[in-house]
């Protein structure tokens, strides 16, 4: 079932290309996961579910895919920079931790968060602490190649001289000259060479909380660095797809593909993705911004800017309703829109579960009812192929969803579809959702509400004397493990002992 006709637009040629892994059919995907310092936001949330659906699409058409998705532990620092403090020890003074409790408990809420999301684990999550010695043998090989050089206890790559053999910029089409020209950093004020240089270790102050022995210092990797190395020691030094949010192409993309081509000699990947930002007002959400929304707030309704609660199906459908290259602007009217959209289809995934395929002798198949099926159908496969685009693909869900929902109330005939094409249209319809969008039904958890309904009914019924309900409503409660307690004062409910 492998597809041909998937393509996908490689942000380094700048065009769709069709997609032709390596080492078919296997697939290695690398996606540039969390820094944790923080409760995911939405931000966060857009690339998680991007590249989940990618993950999914791929091994929905057949292909075993690797799919490798870092934690960021170590090494990042403010404003994504060499200098300053990193982020995690920022965060771990701050709330008088060590880094890793801070590392661990923002680890853990983001996994939290995504399988709230519905998100598939990956096949590995490597954290960067975890590869110290493979971050150091790289800064060996880069410095034996005569890409790098080490002052002071730290090691630098040098971009000048890498440009001589190979083009820096080529991922996010900058020009090396408009950013030397651009850089605020003046002569004399720093040990780099050049300001476009960029750590591959860094000395450690004596304050510095996360710090590793190396050839060079007492020192932490660069945060570019970690993921040259676990890439390119779960999935080699060339691999199928590296995914990540628009924000990482430059400088943290663009400097794995100088690492990656400086010892490896070739691109560590062969396309690479890129989803876009979601904007609140036309401005990028993060964390450096102060104006994002933790996923947290938006499952709770707990923030200024928000209206009411999301569920995580809710904003999960909001992300796959625009293309993932495409700025997705946060509004209430969005979110509350995306919620309707989502209620329809997933009543109509309920409806498709419970729907039977009968014969009827006096109803002859209708072509065009056929026909209306199965372009529906190759239309969203087609938007699937068509670099996973997963807003028009549920467009033409939607299509599919007229006609169950026509089969529900009695308005067409399963017959008029045949059985070979009424089973394509039901299996295609719940594949999709709960297969490739990851869209699952959200069933209410409100039991103590329920069954406080429940309890008046059955007190009413208990008032008009009808024994007969009261009966029914006593056994129905205890098949499911709660029994009625009628009191003097009250009926309430236990569970049963």
């Amino acid at each position: 079932m492998l597809s041909k006709n998937l393509k996908i637009y490689n942000t380094l040629s700048r065009q769709k290309e069709l997609f032709e892994p390596l080492r078919p059919p296997h697939v290695g995907m690398y996606v540039c996961g969390p820094t944790v310092y923080g409760d995911a936001h939405l931000g966060h949330a857009r690339a998680a579910v991007t590249f989940d659906v990618v993950y999914r699409y791929l091994s929905f058409i057949g292909y075993k895919v690797r799919y490798v998705r870092n934690i960021t532990d170590v090494g990042h620092l403010e404003a994504d920079s060499d200098d300053g403090e990193d982020k995690i020890a920022k965060k771990a003074k701050l709330e008088q931790l060590e880094p890793m409790e801070v590392a661990q408990q923002f680890a853990e809420s983001y996994h939290r968060d995504m399988d709230l999301l519905n998100t598939l684990k990956p096949s590995i999550e490597p954290r960067a602490t975890g590869h110290i010695p493979e971050q150091i043998k790289l800064v060996e090989s880069i410095l034996k190649e005569g890409l790098a050089y080490e002052v002071n206890g730290s090691v630098y790559f040098d971009v000048l001289k890498y440009n001589e053999k190979k083009k820096y910029g080529r991922l996010s089409g900058r020009v090396i000259e408009e950013l030397m020209s651009g850089s605020r950093e003046l002569d004399g004020q720093s040990e780099k060479r050049n300001p476009l240089d960029f750590a591959l270790w860094k000395k450690a102050s004596p304050e510095h909380l996360m710090k590793w022995d190396s050839p060079w210092s007492v020192g932490f990797p660069g945060w570019h660095l970690e993921c040259t190395a676990m890439s390119g020691k779960y999935l080699g030094d060339h691999f199928d797809i590296h995914g990540g949010g628009m924000d990482l192409m430059f400088p943290h993309h663009e400097c794995e593909i100088a690492q990656g081509n400086a010892c490896n000699h070739i691109d560590p990947a062969k396309y690479w993705m890129h989803n876009n930002m979601i904007t609140i007002n036309g401005q990028k959400m993060g964390k450096s911004l102060g104006n994002f929304i933790t996923l947290q707030q938006l499952f709770h309704g707990d923030h200024e800017k928000l209206e009411q609660a999301y569920s995580p199906m809710t904003i999960r459908y909001f992300i796959l309703t625009a293309h993932y290259r495409s700025t997705l602007d946060f509004s209430n009217q969005a979110l509350q829109a995306a919620q309707k959209g989502y209620k329809k289809l997933i009543n109509g995934y309920r409806i498709a579960k419970r729907l039977q395929y009968t014969e009827d002798p006096e109803i002859a198949v209708q072509p065009d009812q056929v026909d209306q099926v199965n372009k529906s159908i190759e239309a969203a496969l087609g938007s699937m192929d068509d670099d996973f685009n997963t807003a028009q693909a549920i467009g033409h869900l939607f299509n599919l969803l007229k006609k169950i929902n026509s089969l529900y109330t009695g308005q067409l005939n399963p017959a008029v579809f045949g059985k070979e094409t009424f089973d394509k249209m039901i299996q295609t319809y719940v594949r999709f959702l709960d297969g490739i969008l990851g869209l699952t039904e959200e069933k209410t958890s409100n039991q103590d509400q329920l069954l406080e309904i429940i309890l008046n009914i059955y007190s009413k019924a208990k008032t008009a004397r009808d024994y007969k309900k009261v009966d029914e409503i006593r056994a129905a409660l205890k098949a499911m493990g709660i029994i009625v307690k009628d009191m003097k004062h009250q009926i309430d409910w236990a569970y049963e002992e």
